[in-house]
């Protein structure tokens, strides 16, 4: 029956995505059930095989052993601020993201992760019936974050139409930064994180597909990538260390801000009805948790989990769900993490559009337009890939 269920799920996801289109007699059939078939291999390789536990495995020891490194920096300037068998969020969490910010800078500088990026961008796009620079600004956003990987493209912002833009919007805020990968693994499973990751990429594509139909004309699909590289090396590893502090200093305001806020309304909610603003919300999103194959026991505390994500952020939603109460199964658990791993909430359409308007001012007043339906897209696209999760526990 959950499967059913799960079935049941992806077949509304799609309808949802395909009533918002805006043209659906150009949406492409073929591409989207081949990446749907794509999506369920690739589930079951990294969750139900050893090879795929080994992969992953191997990548979680790498980040750790990342961490390691960047604890070595944060316990010279920290160290003493810390109590013995207590852990500080800000210290342990966020600060290592300055670390990555400064790794991902390096393999930049060293066209490292340009090549990278160019190279599986261009598989993608064999597969996804979308042009290289979609699959390219879907790899980079991974890569480099959802407001960096616009400088990357500054030389063609201004040329794109905007259905395109869209698109490249919509990937922005539908993955994650491997910067604060790390971060996530704190709170989340690897296995769930990883296997996020790659999912989304196609989910992503795949939504995006039906509510942005288009055909791209090949000789405007052309990559232009715009480095840094007139920067001498240790500029540039600067401007990466700071900017890397700068998103743990935000994101350590925002969870200030959005959890102190939840609190208020939670208190607010249960002195006048009785029933906290959490647990309402939970109510309102809990036939979407069940349709991405959550029980219905527990679909209600799910829902309330997604909501706080969906409004606040992936940050407060993980530390909601590693903090509960809640008696969640395993299988539910899983179908969470992986839903929780993306930038789909209200705060990134205004990173995304302060990201393009600063590049050009006319394509950022274009997304602000649209930054609603971002948003919506880019939910479906968490629950596509938590459903294909579903589908595999």
């Amino acid at each position: 029956m959950p499967y059913v269920i799960s079935i049941l799920g992806i077949l509304v996801v799609l309808s949802l995505a395909w009533l918002a289109s805006s043209d659906r007699k150009k949406v492409k059939i073929k591409p989207i059930i081949t990446m749907i078939i794509l999506q369920i291999v690739l589930a079951i390789l990294l969750l139900n095989t050893s090879v795929g536990l080994f992969i992953i495995k191997g990548m979680a020891i790498g980040f750790e052993k990342l961490l390691s490194y960047a604890s070595e920096g944060i316990l010279f300037v920290f160290g003493g601020l810390e109590n013995t068998n207590e852990s500080s969020f800000f210290i342990n969490v966020l600060l290592p993201i300055v670390f990555m910010s400064a790794l991902i800078g390096i393999l930049q500088y060293i066209k490292v992760l340009p090549l990278f990026m160019r190279g599986v961008g261009t598989i993608l796009s064999k597969v996804n019936g979308m042009g290289k620079l979609e699959s390219y600004n879907a790899v980079a956003s991974l890569m480099v974050g959802q407001s960096e990987v616009f400088i990357t493209l500054k030389k063609q912002l201004g040329l794109l139409s905007k259905q395109r833009l869209y698109t490249l919007c919509a990937s922005a805020m539908s993955t994650v930064s491997m910067a604060i990968v790390g971060a996530y693994m704190t709170m989340l499973e690897p296995k769930y994180i990883f296997t996020a990751l790659v999912l989304n990429l196609f989910s992503g594509f795949i939504i995006a597909s039906i509510i942005n139909p288009y055909e791209v004309d090949p000789e405007q699909d052309l990559l232009e990538i715009e480095t840094k590289n007139k920067q001498s090396f240790f500029e540039m590893l600067g401007e990466y260390i700071l900017d890397g502090f700068k998103v743990a200093i935000i994101v350590g305001a925002m969870l200030i801000g959005f959890i102190g806020l939840m609190a208020a309304f939670n208190g607010v909610f249960d002195a006048i009805f009785g029933i906290s603003f959490q647990q309402i919300l939970g109510y309102v999103f809990a036939p979407l948790a069940f349709l991405m194959g959550i029980p219905f026991t527990e679909a209600v505390q799910a829902g309330s989990i997604m909501a706080t994500k969906m409004l606040t952020n992936e940050f407060v939603a993980m530390s909601e769900l590693t903090k509960s109460t809640f008696a969640f199964s395993d299988r539910t658990l899983g179908i969470l993490s992986v839903f929780l791993v993306s930038f789909a909430n209200f705060s990134s359409i205004g990173i995304i559009v302060g990201a393009v308007k600063g590049l050009n001012e006319k394509q950022g007043n274009a997304v602000a337009r649209f930054g609603l339906k971002l948003l919506y897209g880019a939910t479906l696209v968490s629950m596509l890939s938590a459903i294909i999760v579903s589908l595999i526990l």
